[in-house]
């Protein structure tokens, strides 16, 4: 199982230094580079300072030129805020400046108030219809001309500038429902699940949706399947508890944005209750610490196994979550030191 990480740029009050921020992520994805993690992911979202991403490519860019091996994954594109010709010249430019680092992701948006300020009137239950119309289109335009006529695009004969410098580059769909599966499955993407705060039985259900859209297709998939979790690594109770004080805070204005439920001022969600959200277990600290990677390095190894059990190829490490920067560090440390061993030694046996 290789390892990934997802982290953000992530201010949770005015209070916190932009620049401070700027600089402790760049220092997350070096040492995730050091260790040899495979890829880190950058999001995309727009006036929201719990994620500030509004374009993954310049993020990405900005990351290539301090890191060496890591690989640059769009995590990912919502295809709804984007012309097709945009995304491919974008991917083709990151991929020429990173020397071929580029794994491309595209899907279909999570928030509701997002799409109202960046395509007002569309439902997001519906902007997969934009994912899927998009991704073929993208590839055209990196293989040479090709003018579309299609349901939300039209354009005469064009081309990606510059292309992408890799002959063929790995393509990622975020998936939660089973026509993404079905999708991703047909057209041999690999895919990027996240169960949020749910328990092991969410990724369970994302496996049996993966193994029903491989069956659909005839038993046949080349890709990879990858799930990302909310992960802190602890010794102290300290430690643990300021984890989940500060997951518990951040969820409080995930919900916001999630359920349309409270205001955005100047960028940063209100906070709605905790008890308000679907399924409070998804919420209790206990469930929490349950539910995701965290706990000591041993906890979290044990449980690493059973998504490798589940037949999860990459497993994403997602740092941001309102934590301190320092704790980020510590975290993101003992799990270098003493998680990742543990599977680079596997891997070794298989090996010989």
């Amino acid at each position: 199982m290789k390892f990934h990480l997802a982290i953000n740029l992530e201010r949770m009050t005015p209070e916190t230094d932009m620049a401070a921020v700027r600089d402790h992520t760049l220092e997350m994805v070096k040492m995730a580079d050091a260790a040899g993690f495979e890829i880190v992911w950058a999001a995309e979202h727009h006036a929201i300072e719990m994620t500030i991403a509004p374009n993954p490519f310049q993020i990405l860019t900005w990351w290539a030129e301090h890191t060496e091996n890591i690989r640059l994954g769009v995590g990912v594109a919502n295809a709804a805020y984007w012309h097709p010709i945009n995304l491919a010249g974008e991917a083709g430019f990151l991929d020429l400046i990173s020397g071929g680092r580029l794994e491309f992701g595209i899907g279909s948006g999570a928030y509701q108030r997002e799409f109202d300020r960046m395509k007002p009137g569309l439902d997001q239950r519906d902007s997969y219809r934009y994912m899927q119309e998009a991704l073929p289109v993208i590839q055209k335009l990196w293989a040479g001309d090709y003018a579309h006529d299609g349901e939300f695009w039209q354009f005469p004969t064009a081309t990606a500038c510059p292309k992408p410098v890799q002959d063929e580059v790995p393509v990622w769909v975020a998936a939660r429902a089973p026509i993404t599966f079905d999708y991703a499955v047909e057209h041999g993407c690999n895919i990027m699940s996240w169960p949020l705060t749910m328990p092991m039985s969410e990724a369970e259900a994302y496996r049996q949706r993966l193994d029903e859209a491989i069956a659909k297709n005839g038993g046949r998939y080349d890709g990879r399947w990858s799930l990302m979790r909310h992960t802190c690594v602890y010794e102290t109770e300290a430690d643990r508890q300021n984890a989940i004080d500060s997951l518990r805070v951040a969820l409080a204005q995930f919900g916001n944005l999630m359920t349309k439920s409270g205001e955005v001022v100047n960028g940063f969600p209100e906070r709605v209750a905790l008890e308000s959200l679907e399924g409070n277990a998804r919420v209790n600290p206990e469930m929490l610490e349950k539910n995701l990677t965290f706990g000591s390095p041993e906890a979290v190894t044990e449980k690493l196994r059973a998504y490798e059990a589940l037949g999860v190829d990459a497993f994403i490490y997602y740092a941001s979550m309102g934590l301190d920067m320092a704790q980020q560090k510590r975290s993101l440390q003992l799990f270098i030191d003493r998680v990742m061993p543990a599977f680079a030694d596997k891997e070794l046996v298989h090996a010989d």
